[in-house]
């Protein structure tokens, strides 16, 4: 996630960092790199020019020459206006109607991820204990109908639809009244999109926004598009007065573009993000723990909230006690993939850990949940003793293994160094902890 962007500002401020006093030349040279960055993250062009203004403004004040540490007040100036640029400190919350249900509609164009993104933002409001509706009233895309029933289905919340010869209006309109009678809030609406922007589509989703009044008019938007996003932000906001943002993609996003630019161009909020394919992949926004992420800060508070909502503490307290005695073992390993996967790539949870991101770390630690399967049955090809020892698996070992498995010497290998690996990064964490470069925790996940 905005890796790039983050690489690049992570330069400039080492070598701020590495200076005892800063003069006002370095502080435009520096300027002048972060704008740089911003531009090659397709921000757009006018909220650089603005946001470096006001860094160079403050930087080169008494503030920041004057400190004893310039290079980090210049860090802190950073991050207190990209932040600000971002929406501000703390979540921004949805709207809720003042007699329920809420109805949320979301809009957008085409293949910009609506009706996947309405069930995982179902899936979020049961999380919280709400009891949602999902409505079908994209009756022109083939299939949009039988696709929001699939994907409601998965996260178990119902879905409304009259067909696909209703009008959308009385479609919305049908489902509100069902939600009252049935107690079901927050109604959310997956509307019709298009290709491009267009008077018709316009037309059809402000008749539906006037007939049901809905608490929250949500821009569903790619984020990997950057600017094409921004322009499509404006001409949605022109006409329907959209009142947040949720951006999608925004894990596959290396640039940061339109999560950058969006609000300070539209004055629109993002509200929630899509950070991957899973329906649980949805998560609030919050700006100061995303321009932490963007400055290669961590994001602590986020990491522990999906441990919290994917981990039992009794389990994270033995893996805990297993680790630290060093009696960890393949049994344990092969639960723990499990559990680390609910909780998303563990690329990006390793970003959330303050200062990891600079350590180099080896191979390869992402999980593909489709060689689980594979992993498994390695394991049991493996007698008791090698799963508790994996040390003493060499060459005769490894084929017997393999033959078992119905894999290869190289499959058995890869295992073996995962689990290497992840025992490995363990102790870096706990170095860290110890040297007090990081919040205590337990566990990256706990």
């Amino acid at each position: 996630m905005f890796d790039n962007l983050t690489d690049k500002l992570q330069a400039v401020f080492d070598r701020l960092a590495r200076k005892g006093r800063l003069s006002e030349q370095d502080v435009t040279e520096a300027c002048r790199e972060i704008r740089l960055a911003l531009l090659e993250a397709d921000v757009n062009f006018k909220v650089v020019k603005d946001f470096v203004g006001r860094v160079r403004e403050r930087a080169v004040g008494h503030e920041v020459l004057q400190s004893l540490t310039p290079g980090q007040q210049v860090v802190k100036v950073v991050k207190e206006e990209l932040t600000e640029l971002l929406g501000g400190e703390g979540e921004l919350s949805l709207q809720r109607s003042p007699q329920p249900p809420t109805i949320l509609m979301l809009v957008g164009l085409q293949g910009g991820g609506k009706t996947t993104t309405s069930a995982k933002l179902a899936r979020l409001e049961k999380k919280n204990g709400r009891k949602p509706l999902l409505v079908a009233t994209d009756v022109r895309r083939p299939a949009a109908i039988e696709q929001l029933r699939i994907v409601g289905e998965q996260v178990g919340v119902p879905v409304f639809d009259l067909g696909a010869r209703e009008d959308p209006v009385n479609i919305a309109r049908a489902a509100l009244a069902q939600a009252q009678r049935e107690g079901l809030d927050p109604v959310i609406l997956d509307t019709q999109g298009r290709l491009h922007v267009d008077e018709e589509l316009m037309g059809e989703l402000c008749r539906m926004q006037q007939e049901v009044s809905p608490a929250e008019t949500l821009l569903v938007l790619d984020a990997m598009t950057g600017q094409d996003a921004v322009r499509v932000a404006q001409e949605f906001d022109a006409a329907l007065n959209v009142t947040g943002f949720i951006l999608t993609k925004l894990d596959g996003d290396a640039r940061g573009g339109a999560a950058v630019s969006i609000r300070a161009v539209t004055g629109t909020p993002i509200k929630l993000v899509g950070v991957g394919e899973k329906l649980d992949a949805l998560e609030a926004f919050h700006p100061d723990r995303m321009v932490s992420r963007i400055l290669g800060m961590g994001d602590v508070l986020t990491l522990i909230e999906r441990a919290e909502s994917a981990v039992d503490e009794r389990q994270a307290a033995e893996l805990e006690r297993k680790l630290r005695t060093r009696t960890f073992d393949l049994n344990d390993f092969m639960e723990q993939l499990g559990q680390i996967s609910k909780m998303g790539p563990l690329d990006q949870l390793l970003d959330m850990i303050p200062g990891f991101r600079q350590m180099r770390l080896p191979g390869n630690l992402e999980i593909d949940p489709a060689r689980m399967k594979q992993l498994r049955a390695i394991m049991q090809s493996m007698t008791s003793q090698e799963r508790a020892q994996p040390e003493i698996i060499k060459g005769s070992r490894r084929r017997r293994i393999a033959q078992g498995s119905g894999t290869s010497p190289q499959a058995v290998n890869q295992l073996l160094g995962q689990f290497k690996q992840f025992k490995e990064t363990y102790h870096r964490l706990a170095e860290m902890e110890t040297r007090g470069k990081m919040p205590k925790l337990r566990l990256p996940w706990t």
